[in-house]
């Protein structure tokens, strides 16, 4: 039985490592890629004048509009939904947000009816946009951890959408 000469043997680690190290490199890009896809405004940029603060979003290319914020000063993940009435906080961050379950209301769903509860957000930050006693409810079965950012909400802001851009204003009150 004939081994290897120890340069031959030092070759093949080194070009096993070298594969290793590219798979790595290559996973990493592509979850960072996929992630930008997901959520294409992970930190949005917000413009300042003498009468508005403006925050611009992108698309996520399915006509979605998906953007880091906080609630009560935690990180969350927004879903921008006209069609929501309300925020709408997954069940799973109420603890997380120190929300307190209110008076509790039938939902229609998707997925059928539900009971959800009444809530109140002390503070939502979208950008430098910053809204305060937001009317909310907590939603059970949310298959995730997104906040919808629904019309109690967004109908204190004017937007804008054109071109798979959302624009957001908060006017300052004079």
């Amino acid at each position: 039985m004939s081994s290897a000469p120890p340069g031959k043997r030092l070759g093949r680690i080194m070009l096993l490592l070298a594969w290793g190290a590219g798979m790595l490199l290559a996973t990493r890009f592509f979850a960072q890629w996929e992630e930008s896809r997901y959520n294409p405004n992970p930190a949005p940029a917000s413009l300042h004048s003498a009468s508005h603060i403006e925050v611009r979003l992108q698309g996520d290319g399915h006509g979605h509009f998906r953007a880091s914020g906080r609630i009560n000063g935690q990180p969350v993940l927004f879903l921008l939904d006209t069609g929501a009435t309300d925020v709408a906080v997954p069940e799973s961050l109420v603890e997380t947000l120190g929300l307190e379950r209110g008076a509790p209301m039938e939902l229609l769903t998707a997925n059928g009816r539900a009971t959800g509860y009444r809530t109140r957000l002390e503070r939502l930050q979208l950008g430098d946009i910053v809204l305060t006693d937001v009317r909310a409810l907590i939603a059970p079965g949310m298959g995730n951890d997104q906040v919808l950012l629904g019309m109690s909400a967004l109908r204190q802001l004017e937007f804008t959408q054109r071109d798979g851009t959302l624009l957001l204003r908060q006017y300052f009150s004079n």
